[in-house]
């Protein structure tokens, strides 16, 4: 069963430490977003393999957006 990574506010895409085939755990931190020179990490949801990355580094976000996808 697939899980979505949704940005959890609008910002900007700072770091992301992941790419298709990566394996996280749960709790990992996979990226990180800037919003008002305030940096908001985003961690996984699960154990798992990231499938698709929606998204990279210097993108723009909207909350709720899309950014990647676990399995």
């Amino acid at each position: 069963m697939s899980e979505e990574i949704l940005a959890p506010l609008a910002g900007k895409i700072v770091k992301l430490h992941v790419e298709a085939g990566t394996v996280v755990e749960e709790d990992e931190e996979i990226l990180v977003i800037e919003a008002m020179k305030m940096e908001t990490p985003v961690f996984a949801p699960c154990d798992g393999t990231i499938v698709q990355v929606k998204l990279k580094e210097g993108d723009e976000v909207e909350e709720d957006d899309l950014i990647a996808v676990i399995e």
